[in-house]
């Protein structure tokens, strides 16, 4: 990647939004990140060795646990997808789902897992509570900020 195409790609992160980005590659590593007042922020790239190009997921400008949810009680939190991807409630087809309906889980915990290009992201649990509605079906696609489960806090 040349500096043009660089420039190119942070005044497309600029305007776009995004609070930040990371690119990987065989031959470089990039993360573009907005600070709090706007301005955008690179870090340079560094010789990385990767099997195979990589491209991260924009990150959340939020917690993964929101606030509470509308659609079920105003006593339940959301844990909410951090990125786009897919789905899984278990790291293998045959092994036990991370969580079900019941399980109490404390911040930290393993929750799913999203796959995004490849990569299987592990995705913990920001609070604390009880698992009260699994909301996205095993192996679905999932979008930024799609809610996942439902905890009850208390």
């Amino acid at each position: 990647m040349n500096a043009k195409e660089i420039k190119n790609m942070i005044d497309f992160i600029a305007k776009s939004g995004l609070a930040e980005v990371n690119i990987e590659t065989e031959e470089f590593k990039i993360k573009v990140k907005r600070d709090t007042e706007g301005r955008v922020i690179t870090t340079p790239a560094m010789p990385q060795q990767a099997a195979a190009p990589v491209a991260a997921a924009p990150a959340p400008q939020e917690t993964a646990a929101s606030a509470p949810a509308n659609d079920e009680s105003s006593k339940y939190i959301q844990i909410k997808s951090p990125m786009i991807g897919t789905f899984y409630r278990s790291p293998k087809p045959e092994d036990p789902s991370f969580v079900n309906v019941g399980d109490s889980v404390s911040v930290g915990d393993r929750v799913c897992i999203v796959e995004a290009m490849k990569l299987f992201n592990e995705i913990e649990s920001e609070i604390s509570g009880t698992i009260v509605k699994v909301l996205v079906e095993n192996a679905s696609p999932v979008e930024y900020d799609q809610p996942l489960f439902l905890v009850d806090p208390a």
